[in-house]
């Protein structure tokens, strides 16, 4: 059977990256104003420089194993409830309201109320968590309804057994929806994790040092570390989406 998959947004040129950053590189060098304005050329050379240190890396380390775990938590919860939604009403009713209120309300809400109750050190996993969570509840919700009736019929009129049924019918309509939710969450999650970090401190991560680079205005750490959050979040893009069709394609050849 031929997968189409979801369109997710137009995809990013090289010549216009380059582009903006020749204006930007223009503009900051113009400015002449490195403490407010800084240029990409510098930016690259202090995210070199901070790359050589093991703190870098240390860091690095620290808030991504609890950015990946709060991601990962949402995509199993989240892929897990729309199932149970798409098959009983009242969950879905019952689900509605708190899907709702997670995508209403600011994450810095969700920060504060968090840091009463649990430890900065946890924090990024939760706010990650809860940012991934509707994205993709909402999106394999979309999945399932999307699915073609016909080819139910045709299961139910060959008996077709319901594993095998969702393996070759119910799953190859669902990962398109199901890897959109991955590329819109990965950014998400990262983003969200870091602001977390940087309201909560906690020792030894990202955003302890984004926090730092702010109060004595080291403006090219700032965008430095800035950076090296894009990286992380294009980096667990394309791990997930990796392993996520590698998965797809093994329960494609389980008999």
């Amino acid at each position: 059977m031929q997968r189409h998959r979801k369109k997710t947004g137009m995809p990013i040129r090289l010549w216009a990256v380059l582009l903006w950053l020749l204006v930007w590189q223009i503009a900051g060098t113009a400015a002449g104003q490195p403490i407010f304005f800084v240029t990409p050329s510098r930016v690259l050379a202090r995210f070199l420089a901070l790359a050589v240190n093991p703190a870098f890396w240390g860091a690095i380390l620290y808030s991504s194993l609890r950015i990946v775990l709060g991601f990962v938590l949402s995509a199993l919860l989240g892929g897990g409830l729309a199932l149970l939604s798409s098959r009983q009403r009242r969950a879905e009713e019952l689900l509605a309201p708190l899907m709702l209120v997670i995508r209403a309300v600011p994450v810095v809400s969700f920060i504060i109320l968090a840091l009463i109750l649990f430890s900065s050190e946890r924090l990024s996993v939760l706010i990650s968590f809860l940012m991934g969570l509707p994205v993709f509840y909402q999106n394999t919700l979309e999945g399932i309804r999307s699915a073609d009736p016909l080819l139910e019929e045709m299961a139910e009129l060959f008996r077709i057994p319901p594993g095998r049924r969702f393996r070759y019918i119910v799953l190859p309509q669902i990962l398109p929806y199901y890897e959109a939710a991955l590329l819109t969450a990965a950014g998400l999650c990262w983003k969200a994790g870091a602001a977390a970090e940087v309201i909560g401190m906690p020792d030894g991560s990202i955003g302890e040092r984004l926090q730092q680079a702010k109060v004595y205005l080291e403006t090219a750490d700032l965008f430095a570390w800035t950076l090296g959050i894009i990286l992380c979040a294009v980096l667990l893009e394309k791990l997930s989406l990796q392993v996520l069709r590698a998965a797809g394609r093994f329960l494609a050849r389980m008999p």
